[in-house]
């Protein structure tokens, strides 16, 4: 029963995958323990089932987060408006066309599925990273007028 419950938390929270910046780069470290499992799974019986289980420790580097969590520059959990929506290719567009598409506003923390995409729904922050995904730290915007 519990394995059943840890498996349905991580089934929703966290992916398994090698991708990583909005799946525009590719970690080697995480590719490196993929195919370190799916060669150890050529000899499940002698290996997964037999002494070596520990290889299956290996897919730990490729565990990414599914979730946006945003937080304010000393590290304390803020909660802020963002939208969720299918991720649109705006490569080589004019001007700042939007990114997403099909949105809904949440407030943060929120789960992404695979293919969508978060944008903060105001300027009254700003990120410090280009990819909003996983863990953010958030700038108040001193551009904003009150």
């Amino acid at each position: 029963k519990i394995l059943t419950t840890i498996k349905q938390w991580y089934q929703r929270r966290v992916a398994i995958t090698a991708g990583h910046s909005d799946r525009m780069l590719m970690s080697r470290v995480a590719v490196g323990g993929l195919l370190g499992v799916i060669v150890a799974f050529m000899d499940v019986n002698n290996l997964i089932i037999g002494k070596s289980h520990y290889l299956l420790y290996h897919l730990v580097s490729a565990i990414q987060p599914r979730m946006l969590v945003t937080f304010n520059e000393d590290l304390k959990p803020l909660p802020v408006p963002v939208r969720v929506g299918q991720a649109v290719d705006v490569v080589g567009q004019a001007g700042k066309p939007k990114t997403i598409t099909g949105f809904q506003t949440h407030t943060t923390p929120v789960l992404l599925a695979h293919g969508e995409r978060a944008e903060l729904g105001t300027n009254e922050y700003t990120p410090l990273t280009p990819v909003m995904e996983g863990f953010v730290i958030l700038r108040k915007n001193e551009d904003m007028e009150e």
